[in-house]
């Protein structure tokens, strides 16, 4: 039996930035939160770095080659080191967890997000393509299992702050801002021009690589596009992207009466996953604030699809529905990959993702399994474009 009352907090992918923000969070409030899992891919050093700090009852090394190296030093903290993302399925299942931080980065964060759901979990959900790749499926699964998801994405984060004490269906649509990326202000020409390096500058934000070359495509928003129509189950018409370059209103939602609310802070992803974390409350933090003087401006303008594409894809896959946003995830996982190799160059990533969508067949009420091969099959047509 629990002796405390704080919240028992697993963290998939906690090697990542958001599983290490995460961590700083869960640092600044010891007397509220309570590590119990912490799961990795293959950083095994920053893992036992982690589990040293925060001494969790259980770490996962999905590489099971490095599972020796984290068993070997963390042994003395009696700290139960498993191998492999199925481990990391079984302790969700079974461990004291309240709260699940979903963390793990592209298709492979599907699985163990089932599990939680299946335990019944709340989830702060950070892995965009659980619901791009399985939106219905999740969306269903969650009120037969008592599960609940909370929004750590920014944008997704700031339309839920902002629909807090409102009635839904006095929403008109759903404003998700978009920085624009490194990209932003360059020619079409320019573009066709820009490697990897280029690519992972981003303005605003420190994320990861797959990530980074998401925002600079714009994929990143479509895959929030997709993600906003089911978290909020609401039509994808009725969800606005708004470029926004100075990334202070991390989104906004209009109203019927023609009022928007918008969410404002500096881009720090520790208020959203924060906010996920203690919900309905709102702990100090130590992040930096606003200086509304200091504000120059504020801008807004359309998103260009014809510079990137990736958007109306994405608009594209979810108008279609059934398991095409999941051959299109697919697909830009296998391209976002290439490109970070150097095998293709950037403006090759829609086309990649257009054929492989075609090619993939498509299954209109697709079950898990066949979200699952959906996704090999259209990875599988990617990787012949790509010689990945």
């Amino acid at each position: 039996m629990r002796q405390d009352n704080k919240k028992h907090i697993a963290i998939l992918g906690s090697t990542g930035s958001i599983g290490c923000q995460t961590l700083d969070v869960i640092s600044q409030h010891p007397e509220q939160y309570e590590v119990e899992l912490l799961t990795a891919n293959s950083n095994s050093a920053l893992l036992i770095e982690q589990a040293r700090k925060f001494n969790p009852g259980s770490v996962v090394i999905c590489d099971e080659s490095r599972y020796q190296e984290v068993q070997d030093a963390l042994d003395p903290l009696d700290i139960k080191v498993f191998a492999g993302i199925d481990s990391a399925c079984d302790i969700l299942s079974g461990a004291d967890i309240d709260i699940v931080v979903a963390a793990i980065v592209g298709f492979a964060g599907l699985k163990p997000a089932i599990a939680a759901i299946k335990a019944g979990r709340t989830i702060a959900l950070a892995n965009k393509e659980t619901l791009v790749a399985a939106g219905a499926l999740v969306t269903e699964m969650c009120p037969r299992y008592g599960a609940h998801i909370v929004p750590v994405d920014s944008e997704h984060s700031a339309i839920f702050q902002c629909l807090q004490g409102s009635r839904f269906s006095d929403v008109e649509k759903l404003l998700l801002t978009c920085s624009g990326g490194p990209f932003l202000n360059k020619t079409r020409e320019e573009i066709e021009k820009m490697g990897a390096a280029e690519a992972l500058r981003h303005p605003r934000w420190n994320m990861g690589a797959k990530v980074t070359v998401d925002s600079a495509s714009l994929m990143n928003k479509g895959l929030e596009v997709i993600e906003a129509r089911w978290l909020f189950d609401i039509p994808a018409e009725r969800i606005e992207v708004v470029v926004h370059p100075e990334s202070i209103i991390h989104s906004m939602v209009q109203y019927q009466d023609g009022a928007v609310i918008a969410q404002l802070s500096v881009p720090d992803m520790r208020i959203p996953i924060q906010y996920a974390l203690s919900w309905p409350s709102r702990p100090i933090l130590n992040a930096q604030r606003i200086s509304f003087p200091q504000l120059a401006q504020l801008s807004f303008q359309a998103p260009d699809t014809k510079r990137f594409p990736c958007l109306d894809i994405a608009r594209e896959a979810l108008g279609k529905g059934g398991n095409a946003a999941c051959a299109m995830n697919a697909a830009n996982e296998v391209a976002v990959a290439a490109f970070l190799k150097g095998k293709i160059g950037f403006m090759a990533i829609p086309d990649i993702i257009s054929v492989a969508m075609f090619r993939t067949p498509f299954v209109a009420r697709p079950s898990l399994d066949d979200i699952y091969a959906t996704h090999e099959q259209a990875m599988a047509v990617a990787r012949e474009m790509t010689n990945v």
